[in-house]
């Protein structure tokens, strides 16, 4: 390719709505372009490196042995309905209507369409297992699009859905998918690592993310670096042990004492109550559903809402109005408790953090505004209907696993792997005669990646002050050749196109800059983009007989001789491709 005959406008200043590196390098290099919040084209550049990573996922997929397919993105909403996750994905579903006002749902995912599609055409076990996977775009209403494609309105997926005979085999299935991942990300140059994760909306028994560290990532993960465990703040857990009374000692009866003006549990810290948030009880009232739930926790301690929301099987909730929790309680936030004796007859069920289990000499909430209750046992004096884990790890906690302090970090989600058992083939129909002759239900895995949110996490993970630093894996070109002049007849034209020819003869990717421009305009433009190879062929190299091959990472300048080029260049490409390749 020519530049002259494609199109790379590149910008030499960040558009301001970009607010990460990668964003801002995704517009400044030419590759993409907004046309509304969460909505992108792609221009020559970006579409390349976007289809070499999709070649790669083929790949790779091919190779665990899946079967691609195409699904609609138009979909009946009765099948979501079906599912049950017609309410409880409505925030991220988009809703068109037709000429006969007729409703359809935009695919975000296809766990519908695909059990259904196999409802119909698998029966029996003889016919298992199956793994579909499709590349596609899909569409989810993000209320804040932010960050370019990492969280977009319309996106490319790789989305798999795996259909097995037994929990076994579905685990096995489950570590086709992860091993075919790791070696996908390894292929497209990024550095990623596993997490446990909480299977949301989409449900399961077991899921893991893979993750680019990032401090730009939208995500924490806990992670220990003694043992290697890794997982989303969403589902980590820690090894914190509940704190009852100094010495284990006894505590009296619940105290009641005026606490007035207290709002907060940093306002119970100050004198005159000097209360440790440790020592106190965090009263929270949620409405589930339109049911009221009252949720404790330690003072200090944060709800993490992905946990709760996994216990209680849906995320349809929402914290209660001060003025819903008056007419429940009697009190409003701030003097919240859930004392059996201060509880109304026909109060809400009752969920507390397992930090709280066991705790003794606690302060909380009256439900009397104004007032507080000292030397609470949490054992003795609270009605507790459930215990879960629902707090928010920090860092420095111990280990779980080995007691080893925690540590946290930002990353990217790139890819989602989900155990999902029989939750939609249940549903929908999905079953197979096993051998004995007995109908029964197909165990499932489901396996996402972010195609396009991929492509952007290279970016952000390999970069420099001068643009991107392409894995020659997915770069939009591999070489680029760059005269300093291209005026008709010179000998660095005719050198110039001397060496396009040849490397498109080796196979090599090649794009060359034919542009009429200064030499300082064509290196900025090449380290922008960030084409893993560039050749500079100059009057003065010419003169001595040479080219200069330089290395977009590292810098690494070699000089060699005109008639060495094409092969130098050649062979340096294939070692890199080389380095990508991932076995096993």
């Amino acid at each position: 390719m020519r530049w002259t005959q494609t199109l790379i406008p590149t910008l030499r200043e960040a558009p301001a709505e970009a607010e990460i590196v990668s964003h801002q390098l995704l517009l400044r290099a030419g590759l993409v372009r907004k046309l509304a919040g969460g909505v992108y084209s792609f221009l020559p550049l970006g579409l390349r490196a976007l289809r070499k990573v999709e070649r790669i996922v083929r790949e790779e997929m091919d190779r665990a042995g899946a079967i691609e397919v195409l699904l609609p993105a138009l979909q009946p909403p009765e099948i979501w309905q079906q599912s049950g996750r017609y309410e409880t994905a409505r925030q991220v579903l988009y809703k068109v209507y037709d000429s006969a006002r007729r409703e359809w749902v935009l695919s975000p995912t296809a766990e519908e369409v695909i059990t259904l599609l196999a409802a119909a055409e698998i029966q029996s076990y003889r016919q298992l297992p199956k793994n579909f996977y499709q590349i596609s775009v899909k569409f989810r209403d993000e209320i804040r699009p932010r960050f370019g494609l990492m969280r977009a309105r319309e996106f490319i997926m790789k989305d798999a859905y795996s259909f097995d005979v037994s929990d076994e085999a579905a685990q096995q299935s489950y570590q086709r998918m992860y091993d075919a991942y790791t070696r996908i990300f390894a292929r497209c140059g990024l550095r990623t690592f596993p997490v446990e994760a909480d299977t949301g909306v989409i449900g399961g028994t077991l899921s893991h993310e893979f993750m680019v560290p990032a401090e730009t990532g939208e995500n924490e993960v806990a992670y220990c670096e003694a043992c290697g465990y890794a997982a989303n703040v969403e589902k980590a857990v820690s090894g914190v042990k509940a704190e009852s009374a100094p010495g284990g000692a006894a505590t009296p009866g619940p105290e009641k004492f005026a606490t007035p003006g207290v709002q907060t549990i940093e306002d119970l810290t100050r004198p005159p109550y000097n209360v440790p948030a440790a020592r106190q009880i965090k009263t929270l009232v949620y409405l589930v559903e339109s049911r009221p739930l009252i949720v404790l926790l330690r003072g200090d301690d944060q709800l993490n809402e992905a946990k709760l929301a996994a216990r209680l099987g849906t995320t349809t909730f929402r914290p209660a109005t001060a003025e819903e929790i008056f007419t429940l309680l009697g009190a409003h936030p701030g003097s919240l408790g859930a004392v059996s004796s201060t509880l109304p007859g026909a109060a809400p069920p009752v969920w507390a953090d397992e930090r709280l289990r066991g705790a003794t000499d606690m302060t909380t909430g009256a439900n009397e505004d104004g007032f507080h209750l000292r030397h609470v046992d949490v054992d003795r004096d609270l009605r507790v209907n459930e215990w879960a884990d629902l707090r928010t790890v920090r860092a420095g906690e111990p280990c779980a696993r080995c007691g080893k302090p925690l540590q946290i970090r930002r990353a990217i989600e790139v890819g989602h792997v989900f155990k999902l058992g029989t939750k939609y083939s249940e549903k929908l129909g999905s079953g197979f005669i096993d051998e004995s002759g007995v109908r029964r239900p197909c165990v499932m895995g489901c396996y996402g990646i972010g195609v396009t949110r991929t492509l952007q996490a290279v970016i952000e993970q390999s970069h420099d002050a001068d643009g991107i630093i392409w894995p020659v894996s997915v770069a939009p070109y591999e070489v680029c050749l760059t005269p300093l002049q291209m005026s008709p007849g010179s000998p660095v034209r005719e050198v110039a196109e001397r060496l396009y020819e040849a490397l498109q003869r080796e196979g090599i990717e090649v794009i060359l800059d034919d542009r009429e421009e200064r030499p300082g305009v064509k290196f900025k433009d090449a380290d922008l983009v960030g084409f893993p190879f560039r050749v500079n062929i100059g009057e003065k190299s010419l003169a001595r007989g040479q080219v200069e091959i330089k290395r977009r990472a590292g810098g690494a300048l070699e000089v060699v001789g005109v008639d060495e080029a094409a092969g130098r260049v050649a062979t340096l490409v294939r070692e890199a491709r080389a380095a990508l390749q991932v076995g096993g």
